[in-house]
């Protein structure tokens, strides 16, 4: 049973920068794509960023050139880098993966973005 646990969320101020970890086991690490979502209070989960097993990615328009998505599967582990923080990055930030055809998810991690 593959479980995702989610860190590195914390208060920042707009402009600053964050970097989320997203740690799996249960499960070989390397062979499934990852994604990260967020969600905003009143709003949809939305998919932020995604990486596939050969380190393709891509990006939500209103993240592109301000984050990057990388994975080190030694520690079965996923990165979101987040720069040039803005108010309207707060939410709660989910990792997921479809493990075996049965998507996944972590329990999340708060972002807030204020001054």
């Amino acid at each position: 049973q593959v479980q995702l646990v989610e860190s590195g969320g914390e208060l920042v101020q707009p402009g600053g920068s964050l970097r989320l970890s997203c740690a799996a086991s249960g499960s070989i690490f390397s062979p499934y794509a990852l994604d990260w979502y967020r969600q905003a209070p009143g709003k949809q989960r939305e998919l932020v960023a995604h990486i596939t097993s050969g380190d393709y990615t891509n990006f939500a328009d209103s993240v592109k050139g301000r984050f990057t998505i990388s994975r080190d599967n030694a520690k079965n582990t996923v990165y979101l880098q987040m720069s040039s923080l803005k108010p309207e990055d707060t939410a709660v930030y989910y990792c997921s993966g479809i493990f075996r055809g049965v998507r996944k998810w972590g329990p999340g991690t708060q972002v807030t973005v204020s001054s």
